[in-house]
């Protein structure tokens, strides 16, 4: 099946069955089974079937799931088996906290490859390993080194301007942090990450 006939939220799901099956093979198990995921996952053992018959059969009726060839597999189709190199955009305090203090993106497939910022008080100094670049290189930089991805970590006020030049310089994938909905071509794939967003849903249930 073709990537865009697989609906989105199938699609969403695979990290989350992934990371489930990181920690199963870090318990030391080798099989698993929908049950056992769909009880981890708060989904139904039919659900995981199905969104994983989009892609294959990776297990046997009555035995389950190798743990160790679907985390594999999961790896192939979201096309992680390989590091993606990564630009980051924005060195406040959001942007050093990435840098010097998350290690979730390297263990998962991601590489922070360069820093940029517009502060003429930050250009040239170094933020752990990196030395921060000016952002008005970002259109020679990021289309020389092939970087497809871009984490916006700026104000929401800067935010489009800078996933437009992102765009023209070849990136096709921003994972935004601002606090604003980027206006973008249909090709380009964003991801939100505003926690307020998620309290706001999660307060409507409380009461």
């Amino acid at each position: 099946m073709a990537p865009r006939d697989v609906p989105y939220i199938v699609v969403s799901r695979l990290p989350l069955y992934l990371r489930a099956l990181t920690f199963l093979a870090e318990e030391g198990k080798e099989i698993t089974s929908s049950q056992e995921l769909g009880k981890k996952l708060g989904l139904s053992p039919a659900q995981i079937r199905k969104d994983l018959s989009h892609f294959g059969e990776f297990g046997k009726q009555g035995t389950g799931y190798e743990i160790g060839y679907l985390q594999q597999q999961l790896k192939r189709i979201l096309k992680v088996t390989a590091k993606w190199q990564m630009a980051l955009i924005g060195t406040g305090d959001l942007g050093r906290a990435i840098v010097l203090h998350y290690g979730g993106f390297e263990r998962r497939g991601f590489h922070i490859a360069t820093v940029f910022d517009r502060d003429p008080r930050k250009i040239g100094k170094k933020l752990g390993q990196f030395e921060i670049l000016n952002s008005q290189l970002i259109p020679q930089y990021v289309g020389k080194a092939g970087i497809k991805i871009a984490i916006l970590a700026v104000p929401a006020s800067e935010a489009q301007n800078v996933a437009e030049n992102l765009i023209q310089a070849g990136i096709r994938a921003i994972l935004n942090y601002a606090p604003i909905t980027l206006s973008v071509p249909h090709s380009i794939q964003v991801q939100y990450m505003d926690p307020v967003i998620y309290l706001q849903r999660m307060t409507y249930y409380l009461e």
